[in-house]
């Protein structure tokens, strides 16, 4: 409920500014999304996945759509570049970017720390010792809880 009310608000907000905003300027926003959305798409493929790399592919990907169309408006008859018409379509890919970035740190967070490569140091010799029944270990692992094992079993 706490997230629920904010959100609402949120959408009414953007709702009424959109009457505000001209229908030009939105259609711009939205070529910036999408060619945001395949610009972070491919650099998320070339950086392996790299957000910093993701979230620049977004704003080069609109930046570069935003450049060709203005271009192409200039050369045509009775219209000319429009500096707006370019930050819409820039803002277009940055809200991509910034919503790729939010969703991707939940992965991130998900994924173990550490290095878990055997790289040699943590090599343990198991072996029984011939004089007893049970099981017991020459070195103590490193957590005898995972076995199910206590320190005092251990111990001669």
């Amino acid at each position: 409920m706490r997230t629920l009310i904010p959100t609402l608000l949120f959408f009414v907000l953007a709702l009424h500014g959109y009457g505000q905003v001209e229908r030009d300027k939105a259609l711009h926003f939205l070529g910036g999304n999408l060619f945001g959305l395949a610009g972070a798409g491919i650099a998320k493929q070339a950086s392996e996945g790299n957000r910093v790399w993701t979230f620049l592919g977004s704003v080069a990907g609109s930046a570069v759509a935003g450049v060709a169309k203005e271009a192409i408006d200039s050369g045509q008859d009775g219209n000319q570049w429009d500096n707006d018409d370019l930050a819409a379509t820039v803002l277009g890919g940055v809200t991509v970017g910034v919503t790729i970035d939010i969703f991707s740190k939940k992965k991130d967070k998900k994924r173990l720390r550490g290095n878990y490569t055997k790289n040699g140091e943590n090599d343990f010799n198991f072996q029984l010792k011939e004089s007893t029944e049970a099981l017991v270990l020459e070195t103590v692992p490193l957590s005898l809880h995972s076995l199910g094992l206590s320190y005092g079993f251990l111990q001669d």
